[in-house]
């Protein structure tokens, strides 16, 4: 966020914009759009993976700091002098998160655990404690957008939260489509032409320039490109937050009130765009790698690999929920193992523990090449992702793999072109879940026929 707001600042000032609205705009251009992001990472079914939970994540810390923001404009917007401004919004906050941590802790366990006992009793509390806590914020001082921020935190650190999730879905989609009629009701389309080049130029920026810099600043910390291009391109509009902020701008008479025209013609051309730009950004990325070759490490990281341990015959890809009793299982298996993955984090965890680690992309052949996996015995890759599960099978398939291949698939239609591709056997993460894989890992070991008489009885069944 501080890279891309600087970056947006300076561009604002070189479109024509004043000091103070170029940095609101800076500000408030750098967040990204909550609902729209979840929204279509949860019909992509890729809440769950890597970039999908990293950017859910940087989008909870943009929730943050927007937290603080409010509470910063609230203060001024009493005529308070800078000093008391801050010493306001520093008790605000020392007086919120205690009361937020204990109420989360013990108060909201215990009512949503009563309330679950009926679903209907459970979707009603859920919206009617949403109002509660933004009407006692509101009351207390606070905006009302920051109650209803809270009180979903509160709600999502309870073990009903998906359960939750799934009653408020057809709401949340309702109020997203009024979220978009109000939107087009700010739209100055007398003020449209004039607002024409800072238009075009901030939209190319959300657009292209936050998924780049958001790349390189993920690259910088250790992420596979791959990782770094799809988690950008989910911060490719602008958010909620956005108009917010703009709109708190004009209250307290720091902004003309054609700045909300332009925020809200960036805001439906880049909601819009990011919108086919997810929902096709494997693709898209997958057009683009050869520009982001030079930025992949797989090769020297697997010869550096390959010098401390001796050549696996066992492969597992991928260590999220059932990677993880894969992994146990292949442990008390007792043959050469290695785990590869492109969460940074994963490997640096598993070779702090002594478990042979690869940091690289299981769907790039020039990587599975330098690993050697057509000489290994067992492939098993937990990530649900087909089309990385096709790509293992046609490198295999291409080196004449002798060996048993488990990959992963979210449907059974996946799954049946999984098998096309010669695998032995498919998981279906909804069908099987992580015990149940490392009891059969467990039990059927590397052995060929085993697996292919449990992949049998799974296509009859």
């Amino acid at each position: 966020m501080l890279v891309t707001s600087v970056v947006g600042f300076v561009i604002g000032r070189l479109v024509g914009l004043t000091t103070v609205t170029a940095l609101y705009v800076a500000v408030a251009f750098s967040f990204s759009s909550t609902i729209v992001i979840v929204k279509l990472l949860s019909d992509k079914d890729e809440l769950d993976t890597l970039y999908g939970r990293i950017s859910v994540g940087f989008l909870l810390v943009q929730d943050f700091i927007a937290m603080f923001i409010l509470l910063g404009l609230g203060a001024i917007g009493s005529g308070a002098s800078l000093p008391d401004i801050v010493a306001q919004t520093l008790i605000k906050i020392a007086f919120l998160v205690p009361v937020l941590m204990m109420v989360s802790a013990y108060l909201v366990p215990r009512l949503v655990a009563f309330a679950a006992k009926s679903q209907e009793l459970l979707f009603v509390f859920s919206v009617a404690w949403c109002f509660l806590i933004a009407g006692l914020l509101v009351w207390f001082g606070f905006g009302v957008e920051m109650g209803a921020l809270i009180a979903g935190i509160t709600l999502s650190g309870t073990v009903f939260e998906r359960e939750i999730g799934a009653r408020i879905r057809s709401l949340r989609d309702f109020f997203l489509l009024i979220f978009f009629v109000v939107l087009g009701t700010h739209l100055n389309v007398s003020s449209v032409g004039s607002l024409l080049i800072p238009t075009i130029v901030f939209s190319l920026y959300v657009l292209v320039g936050n998924p780049i810099l958001a790349m390189l600043v993920m690259r910088a910390l250790g992420y596979h490109p791959r990782t770094g291009f799809l988690s950008g391109t989910t911060a490719a509009q602008i958010s909620e937050f956005s108009f917010i902020v703009i709109a708190a701008g004009i209250a307290l008479g720091h902004l003309d009130p054609s700045v909300l025209t332009l925020a809200t013609t960036v805001g439906l051309v880049t909601i819009a765009a990011s919108s086919l730009i997810i929902q096709h950004n494997a693709d898209i990325y997958d057009v683009l790698r050869p520009l982001f070759r030079s930025m992949e490490p797989a090769r020297s990281l697997a010869r550096e690999h390959k010098a401390v341990h001796p050549e696996a015959k066992t492969y597992l890809f991928g260590l999220h929920d059932i990677g993880t009793a894969a992994l146990e299982a292949l442990q008390e298996i007792r043959q050469p193992f290695a785990v590869v993955d492109f969460d940074p984090t994963v490997i640096r965890n598993l070779e702090r523990v002594g478990v042979p680690a690869i940091y690289g992309d299981a769907g790039d052949d020039s990587f599975l090449e330098e690993i050697g996996i057509e000489r290994a015995k067992f492939i098993v890759s937990t990530i649900p992702d087909v089309s990385v599960s096709l790509e293992i099978l046609g490198y295999l398939r291409g080196e004449s793999f002798a060996g048993t291949a488990v990959v992963s698939a979210r449907t059974k239609d996946e799954a049946e072109k999984c098998y096309a591709a010669g695998a032995t056997y498919v998981i279906i993460p909804t069908v099987l879940g992580g015990e149940k894989l490392r009891e059969l890992l467990a039990e059927k070991k590397a052995r060929r026929p085993s697996w292919q008489r449990l992949a049998e009885l799974a296509r009859v069944s």
